[in-house]
């Protein structure tokens, strides 16, 4: 709880328009661990005018101004590497969508055989990628997908089940009693996408079956390095 709090603290002395050297010296932290935290908060254009009206802090406004670049750089390179990817990778055939949603169930998903086909994920993107893989590769129909979301108990439950609702587009009817953690959302110190964890199952141990056993195959196939 004190490594959240800090963090709290060092996020509000940045946007304060502090500099790395300054937090650090208030809040006693490694560079390495600021720069993880306070990555994506550069100081704004304002913010570095207001340094620069001080001498003694000319230094400290290179350093700023140079992670601002940093910044810029890093956000420029991601975008490249985006469309690059995007365009090497894409569209998937039918048989690439299946077996990229064989491999996310196979990091993300509930193995157990004798169970239903779940996945859980807090990421809105994935679970919308799961559901098409549902639709799509595996051919389960709309109606038959169930929801149950895992929410903190300071969220507003109807809230987030008419969220992940619009946003997989399956009716509130199909959502089960959601899990409410006993634990508070605001003292959580990585938030995540802000709408709980969502999960989406098929009632189908036939179909469980099949995906773990698809999954089986392609790691017996390729878990052998060839040199």
């Amino acid at each position: 709880m004190a490594r959240v709090k800090l963090r709290r603290k060092a996020i509000s002395l940045r946007k304060k328009g502090l500099t790395y050297s300054e937090i650090r010296q208030k809040l006693h932290l490694a560079k390495s661990t600021l720069s993880d935290w306070l990555q994506d908060l550069p100081l704004t254009s304002s913010q570095l005018s207001d340094l620069a009206k001080h001498r003694k802090k000319n230094k400290l406004i290179a350093i700023e101004k140079t992670r601002n670049i940093k910044h810029i750089k890093h956000e420029k390179r991601l975008k490249l590497f985006f469309h690059q990817e995007k365009k090497r990778l894409l569209p998937l055939n039918d048989k690439e969508l299946e077996m990229a949603g064989l491999f996310l169930y196979l990091g993300e998903g509930t193995k157990r055989l004798n169970g239903s086909l779940s996945l859980n994920n807090t990421d809105p993107l994935v679970m919308q990628f799961y559901l098409t893989w549902l639709i799509h590769s595996l051919k389960i129909p709309l109606s038959k997908i169930k929801v149950n979301l895992h929410l903190y108990k300071d969220m507003e439950v109807e809230k987030e089940k008419k969220y992940w609702s619009k946003l997989l587009q399956i009716h509130l009817m199909q959502f089960t009693k959601p899990y409410i953690k006993n634990s508070l959302r605001s003292e959580i110190d990585h938030k995540g996408y802000g709408h709980g964890t969502c999960g989406l199952s098929v009632n189908s141990v036939l179909l469980k079956e099949k995906v773990i056993m698809g999954i089986k195959a392609i790691l017996e196939k390729y878990s052998v390095i060839q040199i």
